[in-house]
């Protein structure tokens, strides 16, 4: 006869284990939460918001590496929230887009950016060989100038398991890059004399991160910012296949075959959830005010994430990859700006 488990003792395993999380995980989250609330306030009230609380907040964390990778009980809560709470703000992220926007985008922006990712991870295989960078910062270089800038790059980083330098090192990079952007691009589509359309498409498709997209793209004109922004969020869905491909090359680059690699041990189900949520948002039954909310939860949560890496990696470590990928990054980023720019005049000359 089985004797039933006691309900007394279910009940204090259970508080044994919420226990044992709290002790080991707590400062570490706690951390980087206070960190990208500072980020967020920092973001808010002074005159560098254009950088993003996401860039701010890894930034804030880097500059206190040296003084919290001391303590080794912060260690733990850290890695816990740039894994998990990252994953939860990735999937939370899918509730600001709907699949009627991609529709919304027309067939020729999907078009132009099947132009745009050619040139990205094309560009990206060859300064990869040519200034021998590894294949895995050479990867996030592109996936962050191919799809959406610091997120993309949070989202494949730990898919391939890549070192927090390089993660902070790509992010680094794209928004930099993003700066001369959100600056320049207004003066130059008004130059060349764009179309609300025209300007909208290369915007949406050339400029990395979200919040650029939506400075330059509205700098220029309303149409043009409302254009580029629904570009950009289509951009965002293509994530998903990335990260897909690439879960399949990182257990190749493994020693693994496709075919023996464990699939259920690779592949990134919170992609899924992402989808599950995009999902949700396009049947129109989540409220305004609930999008808006999960949003900021999500954004506060990505920034959390990119907090922890931020702490755990140092000035020295970024420093120890070299100028090389800097190059490559601009580069990558050039190219595609240029071919979005030529691609986006072609498609709007031959619809006439």
């Amino acid at each position: 006869m089985i004797k039933s488990v006691p309900d007394k003792f279910i009940y204090t395993k259970g508080v044994l284990l919420k226990l044992n999380f709290v002790k080991k995980y707590s400062s570490g989250i706690i951390l980087a939460g206070g960190i990208a609330l500072a980020a967020y306030l920092v973001n808010l009230y002074t005159p560098i918001n254009f950088l993003g609380e996401t860039l701010i907040a890894l930034l804030l964390g880097m500059l206190l590496n040296p003084i919290f990778c001391r303590f080794e009980f912060f260690e733990q809560g850290l890695k816990w929230t740039s894994k998990k709470i990252l994953r939860m703000g990735i999937i939370m992220s899918g509730i600001s887009l709907s699949f009627a926007q991609v529709i919304k985008a027309g067939k020729y922006a999907i078009i132009l950016l099947m132009f745009t990712l050619a040139t990205s991870f094309g560009v990206g295989y060859i300064c990869k060989r040519i200034f021998k960078i590894n294949w895995k910062l050479a990867s996030l270089l592109s996936v962050s100038t191919a799809i959406c800038g610091g997120t993309a790059v949070a989202t494949l980083g730990p898919t391939i398991k890549a070192k927090n330098s390089d993660i902070a090192y790509a992010i680094s990079a794209t928004f930099i890059f993003d700066i001369i952007t959100v600056i320049a691009f207004p003066w130059i589509g008004h130059l060349l004399g764009l179309s609300d359309t025209g300007y909208g498409l290369w915007i949406g498709t050339a400029v990395n991160d979200t919040s650029s997209v939506v400075a330059a793209g509205y700098a220029f004109s309303d149409a043009a910012g409302s254009l580029a922004t629904i570009v950009k969020l289509t951009r965002t869905l293509f994530i998903v296949p990335i990260v897909l491909i690439f879960s399949l090359i990182y257990a190749k680059k493994e020693s693994q075959t496709a075919s023996k690699a464990n699939i259920g041990k690779i592949f990134p189900w919170f992609i899924l959830g992402f989808l599950a949520v995009v999902g949700l948002r396009t049947t129109g039954l989540v409220p305004d005010n609930m999008i808006t909310g999960i949003s900021f939860l999500s954004k506060f949560f990505l920034t959390m994430a990119l907090a922890s890496i931020g702490v755990t990696t140092s000035f020295k470590e970024i420093k120890n990859v070299g100028i090389k990928p800097m190059i490559a990054g601009v580069i990558i980023d050039t190219s595609v700006v240029i071919v979005s720019l030529l691609a986006q005049s072609g498609i709007l000359y031959f619809i006439k």
